[in-house]
């Protein structure tokens, strides 16, 4: 039995006929119960008063607080989808993707990655981790204490995850790692990592996973500075003979490959519902901005291409939303739709990459200007296209699935 998240169903004001449109538009879908409208009223609130307002602030900075950690736990959001007995709430994959759109909606796509970067290290703990670790381990994580992050990508290899290079040998009661990972988000103040590691031969059989705690010795990190994404820590590390007891490994030693697939479809899910969010913030941006600005004696909207580029943005918006609750709601009901998703992400992000240049061209020079919604969001465009999987491995992997 899990905790059931306790929030009023109310609904908070919204600036602007722009907002009001967006939000009923993703609320007349037919997915959502009582209870999701009420998380995502909860949310709503919870990123206008804890997020928003400091979102240019904490991208200007490169960092957000950790504080933040533990006020998203306080009320629910940082267990979502876990079992009570490790401190989760109750919550479908509809609750995650409310919660994904929700961060999003703040414009600053580096406090959702930083924050839900626990939504890819902790599954391979939580489904094949030691009962003694899940117990001593997910408690902190949920809590907002600690953070955790998943390092699988190599500087020499992103999305070929069967023929990662970092070693793991055998050494009595520990494996002793060797090698490198990098674009890890949260990486340079993950307490946890969740790591992949080769222990056996090439390939996907050879494939193990490791949790590191802490900073061991021989673990080094090194900062990267990225086009977007500011607020959000992301790292290098680099392990030279880091010795990790044998009890930290998660699962079975050479079945790490398989644990690391069984939580792809929902970090795209999850990856594409942040994605067509920020394309949704960019249409309401450009809308009140296009009924403000005024041009030739009248706001810009009353120019035809204006209301062309609203509309277009629009259209793709709600297509990749429907799109996104459907297949939502296929895997809540035990599908398995691989190809489908792998198209959901990439439409999402297709998506983003339109609305977000177009949101910055109806802004004309302010939408150049650092502090805009529509400038930040412009900025992380290519990560989303890149993060997960590429576009172009997605259409390769959604074909193979085809039978093409």
């Amino acid at each position: 039995m899990r905790k059931r998240l306790h929030v009023p169903l109310c609904s908070p004001s919204f600036r602007g006929a722009a907002a009001m449109t967006a939000r009923d538009a993703v609320r007349a879908s037919p997915f959502y119960k009582a209870e999701h409208e009420a998380f995502r009223d909860s949310l709503r609130r919870f990123v206008a008063k804890e997020i928003e307002p400091f979102a240019s602030q904490w991208d200007e900075a490169g960092e957000f607080p950790r504080e933040l950690y533990k006020k998203a736990a306080s009320v629910g959001y940082m267990g979502l989808g876990y079992p009570e007995a490790y401190g989760g709430t109750e919550g479908d994959r509809f609750m995650r993707i409310i919660a994904m759109q929700e961060i999003a909606r703040a414009g600053c796509g580096g406090v959702g990655a930083g924050l839900f970067s626990h939504t890819i290290g902790a599954p391979p703990i939580l489904h094949r981790g030691s009962e003694e670790m899940r117990a001593r381990v997910l408690p902190q994580i949920l809590s907002g204490e600690k953070i955790c992050a998943l390092a699988i990508t190599e500087p020499s290899g992103g999305s070929d995850v069967a023929n990662l290079r970092t070693t793991a040998r055998r050494e009595g009661e520990h494996f002793v790692v060797n090698g490198s990972k990098t674009f890890i988000t949260s990486g340079m103040r993950a307490d946890f990592i969740t790591l992949a590691v080769r222990t056996g031969g090439p390939g996907a059989s050879g494939v193990s996973l490791l949790l590191i705690e802490g900073q061991p010795e021989g673990l080094q990190r090194t900062p990267l500075k990225k086009m977007g994404w500011w607020c959000s820590d992301t790292a290098t590390l680099y392990f030279e003979n880091v010795r990790v007891p044998a009890s930290n490994l998660i699962g079975r030693e050479g079945e790490g490959f398989k644990a690391i697939m069984l939580n792809f479809n929902d970090e795209r899910l999850h990856g594409a519902a942040g994605a067509i969010s920020a394309a949704r913030v960019c249409l309401e941006e450009a809308t009140a901005y296009a009924q403000q600005r005024v041009t030739f004696g009248k706001p810009i909207s009353q120019h035809q291409v204006i209301r062309h580029k609203l509309v277009d943005m629009a259209m793709r918006v709600e297509a990749s939303q429907a799109m996104l609750e459907l297949l939502t709601w296929r895997l809540e009901n035990g599908e398995n739709p691989v190809a489908e998703i792998c198209m959901l992400k990439n439409q999402a992000t297709t998506t983003l990459a339109f609305c977000a240049s177009e949101g910055v061209q109806i802004f004309g020079g302010a939408g150049f200007l650092r502090g805009a919604k529509v400038e930040r969001i412009y900025r992380e465009v290519k990560v989303n296209a890149i993060g997960g999987g590429t576009e172009e491995i997605m259409k390769d992997l959604a074909s193979r699935q085809m039978g093409l």
